[in-house]
């Protein structure tokens, strides 16, 4: 359950300045600087993770998702990406490269992690934090959550499901197009995800592209600029105590040579969200349904934060309000950081969130 350079985690209370939450890239962030501030491990600060191999998230991904289709990999502080690579972008797993990268990025910075431990619960105690795991409790000063959205997949309720006799299916669930050959299969969806499955699954089988909002294609470059404005809108949200919203709806879908390839084919034929499932497929307001056998539901994730619920964060609007340079600050509980939430969702906004929630959180806590 841990990594050679770790101690052991007995059943009694572990007393700690900083228990980080995960281990992705968010995670292995804040816990860089916060090792790179002179914090040890152990009695410093400890790193929690649930899953039994290092790589958060994207240990995960399907199969087909290479380094050349995702949606970028960016460098963890002080070890470049690309010096842990062998072999081609367009053949590279991105579920086999990024996990290791995250594993020689554990040993190279000497970045301990606790593995397998699960969170069940944080909350207050005598003015500090109780860490309630399946192996063991800890005691802290501080929090950084670093879990991510992977573990809580997000699919509305429509009137109908219940009565679907085909099967419905989360991208998180999604392993290869080859298993809907011969089926009709709705995808459901706007994000860069939909579009990656359609794509592939619209080459085996036929396909049904369904988006609640009209997509928008971004033509031309997106730089630094544009990804700077993106962020603010976001930051903005959650700064006011607002759900972080969708990425895709302020950047729009950039407009890549597979997306021009899906117009070609005819693929990227979008018809707006349907009111009900029926047992055989869907149906519209109009009345026009749609036999299916599978719909795949590309509709994102929701933060996984219910460990904190007893720290009562939230606003009523449901989203949580944060401060700090960076919005990593639960605005409720400044000992409380939250990094790969909301403007900090991106893997190169983590990193910069990972940096500005531990020096922070070392700052508040006198550490």
């Amino acid at each position: 359950m841990h990594t050679a350079a770790s101690p052991k985690i007995s059943r009694l209370l572990y007393k700690t300045g900083i228990v980080v939450i995960g281990a992705g890239q968010a995670g292995l962030s804040a816990a860089y600087h916060l090792k790179n501030r002179g914090l040890g491990i152990g009695h410093g600060f400890v790193i929690l993770d649930q899953s039994q191999h290092p790589g958060g998230a994207w240990q995960y991904r399907w199969p087909s998702l290479t380094l050349s289709t995702v949606n970028g990999v960016h460098d963890l502080p002080g070890l470049p990406f690309a010096d842990t690579i062998a072999g081609t972008a367009s053949t590279v797993k991105a579920s086999t490269a990024v996990p290791h990268y995250f594993e020689v990025y554990e040993h190279t910075f000497g970045l301990a992690v606790y593995r397998p431990v699960k969170v069940k619960v944080v909350c207050e105690r005598e003015g500090r934090f109780r860490v309630e795991t399946d192996r063991g409790f800890f005691s802290a000063q501080g929090i950084i959550n670093a879990t991510g959205t992977w573990e809580t997949p997000y699919i509305p309720e429509y009137p109908g499901a219940a009565r679907f006799q085909g099967v419905q299916l989360h991208t998180k669930d999604y392993r290869s197009a080859d298993t809907f050959q011969g089926k009709h299969v709705v995808i459901v969806g706007a994000g860069i995800s939909a579009i990656q499955l359609l794509d592939e699954i619209s080459r085996v089988t036929k396909t049904t592209w369904v988006t609640r909002r009209l997509p928008v294609f971004r033509e031309g470059p997106f730089g630094e600029a544009e990804g700077r404005a993106a962020v603010a809108v976001v930051e903005d949200r959650v700064r006011k105590g607002l759900p972080p919203g969708s990425v895709v709806s302020v950047t729009g879908l950039p407009v890549t040579a597979a997306i021009e390839a899906m117009r070609a084919r005819g693929v990227l034929d979008r018809k707006p969200m349907f009111s009900e499932i029926t047992e055989t497929g869907i149906r519209w307001p109009d009345g026009r349904e749609q036999q299916a056998d599978v719909i795949l539901w590309c509709t994102g994730f929701r933060s996984s934060l219910d460990h904190l619920t007893p720290l009562m964060l939230r606003e009523e609007s449901g989203g949580i309000a944060m401060a700090g340079r960076l919005a990593t600050q639960a605005a409720k509980n400044p000992r409380v950081h939250l990094v790969g939430y909301g403007p900090s969702a991106s893997t190169i906004g983590a990193n910069r969130a990972g940096r500005a929630a531990a020096l922070e959180l070392i700052a508040h806590l006198g550490l």
